[in-house]
């Protein structure tokens, strides 16, 4: 019997369209979703990202632009 080891599990990437104050740091000074080569997330967490930021957008959460 060979005793296996136990990987620890990862931290799950979740981000919410509610959690505003995340949600800012993937933003510019202008209010543009910043690209990839800045976050440095891979391209299923940089379109989560995106989603939140829009839907947080739509309901009034973040503003489109900022000034």
């Amino acid at each position: 019997m060979t005793t296996a080891t136990i990987k620890p599990k990862k931290a799950k990437f979740f981000i919410d369209y509610k959690d505003t104050e995340a949600l800012k740091r993937y933003l510019n000074p202008n209010g543009k979703i910043l690209p990839r080569r800045i976050t440095g997330v891979s391209l299923k967490k940089q379109r989560r990202i995106a989603l939140a930021i829009r839907r947080a957008r739509f309901m009034g959460l973040l503003p489109f632009v900022i000034r």
